[in-house]
């Protein structure tokens, strides 16, 4: 009796996680894992500055389906299966201890995103997961909407009686031609995760300057998100940022990546607030100079750079802020108008939101609904997260899931 043979297209988080779930769960079947590249789990390598941000220290799973502007509802029930908890208990458990850092991202306690790449290489290994690279896929074989084989960019067919693919996102839709061939509809992918270019910011010579917390809005939209942010020799990043191009990675594309930003650098002091501070400042200490008096907790290069956009110069003491002053003042600290004009990657992150349409996935066993045998996970799905370490728990979540009902 011939074995069932599971391939696994792939060589990623979610690949290498399916594959490991797969063999796991059907010890019988012989696991193939086809990777087009010379070299496997190569995003996992270079994640996080080179230490993989493995997943986030979110436990309660309705709060980590928050973090997905698309797909969070779909996860939902999967966490149930495996979340954040399970992964760092699955590392653990091979020996890989993971730690949380202040912000909430784990990472592995060697601080070496090849601690990860080789415990699942290892894993893979100990399996006898036949893991095979330089092998590229061009079609997927089916009859009767059963799988049958697959046809690689060699010409070669391998036969196959189910197939996981884990390709990851791309950027162009003809990247999913392949997939479009099953039947499949691909939601158009568009960038997420990507900071903001404003080349008439007055705050480039600042680049390396951030608050802890603001608020950035797109002007005419509903768009806003806040947390810390970052000035940069482009414009704009950190997580207000990346959050807000995330939720809005498909109006902002649909706007060609040109609108107006609105910073508010102190979101949580109201206006009332500030021009209450100002006053009391001008009773207690009347002949303080305002530019070396930084207030709000604010750096104080950015706090200069606010009262200079608001004609404050060096030697204007409270005593002399003028109301025009004041108004033009708070402009530039709750009201900042930026004007955007492009996009940057965030440094490794290469996260695209769109691909295979949810809808046409079996959302308990993430099998297609169009073709009997064919399973999809990781980022060739229409999920994507903030950043984090949620685009991770995603891949480990549905590769596990997809795995388990191989």
């Amino acid at each position: 009796m011939n074995k069932k043979q599971i391939i696994v297209i792939g060589g990623g988080a979610a690949g290498f996680f399916g594959a490991i779930s797969a063999a796991e769960n059907n010890p019988d079947a012989k696991v193939i894992l086809l990777e087009k590249n010379r070299t496997v789990l190569n995003k996992v390598r270079i994640s996080g500055g080179g230490r993989c941000n493995v997943t986030h220290a979110c436990f309660d799973n309705k709060q980590l389906a928050k973090f997905y502007p698309r797909g969070g509802a779909f996860l939902r029930p999967l966490f149930n299966e495996f979340n954040a908890k399970d992964t760092v208990q699955w590392f653990d458990r091979q020996g890989v201890e993971i730690k949380k850092e202040d912000d909430g991202r784990m990472f592995p306690i060697s601080n070496n995103s090849e601690s990860i790449a080789q415990c699942l290489e290892q894993k893979a290994k100990h399996l006898g997961i036949k893991v095979m690279t330089s092998f590229g896929v061009s079609k997927i074989n089916f009859e009767d909407n059963q799988i049958t084989s697959i046809e690689l960019q060699s010409g070669e067919i391998l036969p196959a009686d189910v197939v996981l693919v884990t390709t990851g996102g791309n950027p162009n839709i003809v990247g999913y031609q392949w997939l479009m061939d099953t039947g499949h509809t691909i939601v158009p992918p568009v960038p997420s995760l990507f900071t903001f270019n404003v080349p008439t910011s007055h705050y480039h010579d600042l680049a390396g300057v951030s608050v802890q917390k603001a608020s950035v809005k797109v002007a005419g939209k509903k768009l806003i998100q806040d947390g810390a942010l970052l000035v940069t020799h482009w414009g704009f990043s950190a997580p207000a940022v990346l959050k807000l191009s995330a939720w809005g990675a498909r109006e902002l594309a649909d706007l060609f990546y040109d609108f107006t930003a609105i910073i508010n650098w102190i979101p949580d002091v109201s206006e009332n607030k500030i021009r209450e501070t100002f006053l009391d400042i001008k009773k207690t200490n009347p002949k303080k100079l305002i530019q070396s008096n930084q207030q709000f907790e604010l750096p104080s290069r950015l706090w200069k750079r606010f009262c200079e956009l608001s004609e404050i110069d060096e030697n204007l003491r409270w005593i002399d802020l003028t109301v025009k002053h004041t108004h033009k003042l708070i402009e530039n600290l709750i009201n900042s108008s930026q004007k955007v004009q492009g996009k940057t990657t965030f440094k490794e992150e290469f996260v695209t939101c769109g691909g295979i349409n949810l809808s046409e996935i079996n959302p308990e066993t993430m099998e297609s609904k169009l073709v009997k045998g064919l399973f999809f996970a990781g980022e060739v799905l229409d999920i994507d997260a903030v950043t984090g370490g949620y685009n991770f728990q995603a891949a480990w979540t549905t590769g596990f899931v997809a795995g388990k009902n191989m």
